[in-house]
């Protein structure tokens, strides 16, 4: 049983101002051609009282609900009222779904196909009551993340749009064809997922990605690349609000890019970002540029286990694709560069400004070309390596991390034989916001005063990264550690300036 507390946290928030976005689009959750209507009425049960956070919402040909959540697995309503619903949640039972952050729904033939934020996807053939799943046990370290509404249906072909470029299936997962690297599709990096099909005809395929568009129309085999007027690629990738900029594309892509932009556009605060407080701390720059995809991976933050599914973990993510430019997020020398813990290729860079008395490392894993040597001075900014998934990765990505230490000494950091550095800290205290958002620091303690481990804080509501969206953040596990300056139990980064009323999820008595 979980027991719910209100708790009074201490909290932090940089202060700026918001600009109201200048767009108009579809409202948060709606794909391209879906409409709100009645089903903005059903509620689902909340137990918890902090609500229930959606990522899909899919109407099956039987007329029955399917709700996906972050977190809390899927909802069924049979009979489409929302007046009962059936909840269906991963389990040690092998015939059970695989994870329960659930952003996509497809339905063929009977079959119904559920897709996942970070565990990749699965199927069922009798309405949800058993279900066969392609995990990281069958896929490896590619294939995880789904992208939202990311599977689609089409005769016998079934579509599933990834992290790691499109896969199609026509036997029901036996086999795959893998759409990754070919003309027409530049980047393997999906965001998006349409499919369009009449009686008799090949499907036509539009997806979106870090790049821009690339649409088909023989169901996959043969691309071309969509244009879009600009040409810049932060414009692309919506920094200007789409009724700025025209999708030159076919009527199957042109909601599709619209909609896009809706999501990955972003007011501008009018304002400056302050450093958390007048000591010695200071802001350290993104590792990647902003046409690269600069938000935090936010299922699998500092000091988090991704609900209990994963292990303690020491940085922060940023879902790039392969070759992504990794450079330095401050001036300073680099002490490291080669294979760290598993294999990871990894630079590490000891910074010319210190917190007070401690050293200040940053550490940069997975990547597959290093850039720098040991030795090597570097600026803030300057490309230091290649994004990759060496070593313990799951797909392409950086982790970056962040320490303090006591003296100068590059194995206190990174030591290929250890899994868990001492003097890490949560580099969201650390980077510098993105325009028009702050940081939140926090505390939660038990009746006897110490610090509880492993709680589920609820209360914000990020619009970015769309990939992986934000429900929940986790208070930190006995191998994380506070920031010298706060002593923080959590800390959640990229939170929209204003103010917010969080709650606490606490596991026991």
């Amino acid at each position: 049983m979980n027991e719910m507390r209100s708790i009074i946290l201490a909290l932090f928030l940089v202060s700026a101002v918001l600009t109201a976005a200048a767009c108009s689009g579809p409202a948060e959750g709606e794909g391209p051609g879906e409409s709100s209507g009645a089903l903005t009425e059903l509620s689902l049960p909340d137990p918890s009282g902090w609500g229930t956070h959606i990522l899909a919402v899919a109407v099956a040909p039987d007329g029955a609900v399917w709700v996906g959540t972050y977190g809390d697995g899927i909802y069924v309503s049979r009979d489409g009222s929302g007046a009962d619903w059936e909840h269906i949640a991963s389990s040690d039972d092998s015939t059970s779904i695989s994870w329960d952050f659930v952003n996509s729904f497809a339905f063929a033939r009977g079959e119904v196909w559920y897709g996942t934020i970070g565990n990749g996807w699965g199927l069922s053939r009798d309405g949800g009551a058993t279900w066969d799943n392609w995990t990281f046990r069958k896929l490896g370290p590619r294939w995880q993340y789904v992208v939202p509404d990311g599977i689609r249906t089409a005769g016998d072909s079934v579509y599933i749009a990834t992290a790691d470029g499109l896969r199609i299936t026509s036997d029901d997962g036996l086999t795959y064809r893998d759409v990754v690297d070919e003309p027409g599709f530049p980047n393997k990096y999906l965001l998006s997922l349409e499919v369009r099909s009449a009686p008799g005809s090949v499907p036509a395929v539009a997806v979106t990605h870090l790049r821009g568009l690339s649409e088909s129309g023989d169901g996959g085999r043969h691309w071309v690349v969509g244009t879009r007027v600009s040409g810049e690629s932060a414009r692309r990738l919506g920094a200007i609000p789409p009724d700025q900029e025209t999708c030159q594309t076919s009527d199957l892509t042109r909601q599709l890019c619209n909609w896009i932009f809706e999501f990955r556009t972003y007011p501008d605060p009018g304002g400056d970002a302050i450093a958390p407080s007048d000591r010695a701390h200071f802001w350290l720059e993104r590792p990647v540029r902003t046409a690269d995809n600069p938000f935090l991976d936010q299922t699998y933050t500092y000091g988090s286990t991704m609900g209990g599914n994963f292990q303690q973990h020491q940085g922060v993510e940023f879902n790039v694709p392969e070759g992504t430019e990794i450079r330095a997020a401050g001036d300073g020398v680099v002490a490291f560069a080669g294979e760290a813990e598993a294999g990871a290729l990894t630079v590490v860079i000891r910074h010319h400004e210190q917190l007070e008395d401690e050293f200040v490392w940053t550490a940069y894993y997975h990547n597959v070309e290093l850039q720098v040597a040991e030795g090597d001075s570097v600026q803030a900014g300057d490309a230091i390596a290649l994004a990759g998934n060496t070593g313990r990765a799951t797909n392409d990505h950086l982790h970056l991390e962040v320490h303090t230490t006591p003296e100068d000494d590059v194995l206190a950091v990174v030591d290929p034989e250890v899994r868990y550095p001492p003097y890490s800290r949560n580099p969201q205290l650390w980077l510098r916001p993105l325009p028009g958002t702050g940081v939140i620091a926090g505390r939660v303690f038990d009746s006897a005063g110490n610090p509880v481990l492993g709680a589920r804080i609820y209360g914000v509501t990020k619009p970015q990264p769309i990939e992986t969206p934000f429900s929940f953040a986790e208070t930190y596990e006995d191998r994380a550690n506070p920031d010298p300056m706060f002593g923080e139990h959590f800390a959640i980064g990229d939170v929209p300036i204003g103010e917010h009323v969080l709650g606490v999820d606490i596991e026991g008595s």
